[in-house]
């Protein structure tokens, strides 16, 4: 490939933000974002997108509102809510109609809603987290991996799978190019799953929600189900999730986790896509998942309490 290697982040919430200005650190490549937040895109057009936390630098990023706008990218990272999905790959096809895309985002079946939509889809998954504090600028609380694989009904090249990866990794983002990304997936999504519904049913940080004895009884029991999900179905996870638990106590106590934000700001959650996402495949294999069931069902009916629903 010659030239600058273009890249389309679709979605500039905190992870999209962190990853389109890294890449921008990565010799010859052009990073192109598109979020509908107008000011947010706004402020990177006009000053840059500013990272602040342990590497504060300022990205030179082209920001757009429409996807229309894009120009043919080689590369596409979507990291929009799981909702959103659809409609953001929908908009920005004609530019990623040759493209790799990977999704940095939450949950089970972001990949299988990008392929119905592209050809070549890589799955991805991220423990990097961050929060965007004002219009053109995002917070990296916690540094974290990357893992990039192909998704195996509808894979991208393996020469395109290498490149993300190198090109992440030359910008300051760990990355791994594996040949099966569905443990670091799962292992991430057992820990989302068992953390981050408590915290935005209880409005603690994960730190104290896995301090707290009894809310870490119910960690342990969502974390049991989903393992016995992953055993039945053939998932491979990379790490204990209690090691991740611990992790996240040690170095990220005081994060407030995404559905804890969409909660506080009474936007819809990606429960579904998360405990839901672990109790549909559970059912799959016959693994029945009462306390998924049970995060699924309280955090809905928190959303359905507020007003306006």
């Amino acid at each position: 490939m010659t030239g600058a290697v273009r890249v389309a982040v679709l979605g500039c919430g905190a992870i999209g933000s962190l990853y389109a200005a890294y890449l921008t650190r990565a010799p010859d490549v052009e990073v192109w974002a598109v979020d509908p937040w107008a000011e947010h895109m706004r402020a990177i057009r006009d000053d840059g997108l500013r990272v602040t936390g342990p590497a504060g630098f300022v990205a030179a990023v082209h920001a757009l509102t429409d996807a229309a706008d894009l120009p043919a990218c080689d590369f596409g990272i979507v990291a929009t809510k799981a909702r959103h999905t659809r409609e953001a790959v929908e908009n920005a096809h004609r530019a990623l109609s040759d493209a790799g895309v990977v999704s940095v985002q939450n949950g089970i079946g972001n990949e299988e809603t990008i392929a119905e939509v592209i050809p070549r889809v890589i799955r991805g998954t991220i423990v990097t987290a961050g929060a965007v504090t004002a219009p053109g600028t995002v917070r990296h609380d916690a540094p974290g991996d990357t893992w990039i694989g192909p998704f195996e009904p509808s894979p991208a090249r393996p020469d395109q799978i290498a490149l993300l990866a190198r090109l992440l990794n030359a910008g300051g983002l760990t990355t791994h190019a594996v040949a099966d990304a569905r443990g670091p997936q799962w292992t991430k999504v057992v820990f989302n799953a068992a953390t981050s519904p408590l915290s935005a049913l209880t409005g603690l940080t994960v730190g104290a929600v896995c301090t707290d004895p009894g809310l870490r009884r119910e960690v342990e029991r969502l974390i049991e189900e989903a393992e016995t999900v992953c055993d039945r179905a053939g998932i491979a996870l990379t790490r204990d999730p209690r090691e991740a638990v611990d992790e996240a106590v040690r170095e990220a106590y005081a994060h407030q986790p995404s559905m804890l934000q969409d909660v506080l700001a009474r936007r819809t959650t990606e429960i579904a896509v998360l405990n839901g996402g672990i109790a549909a495949e559970g059912r799959r294999h016959g693994v029945p998942t009462p306390a998924h069931d049970a995060m699924v069902a309280l955090v809905s009916g928190l959303e359905t309490s507020w007003p306006g629903r």
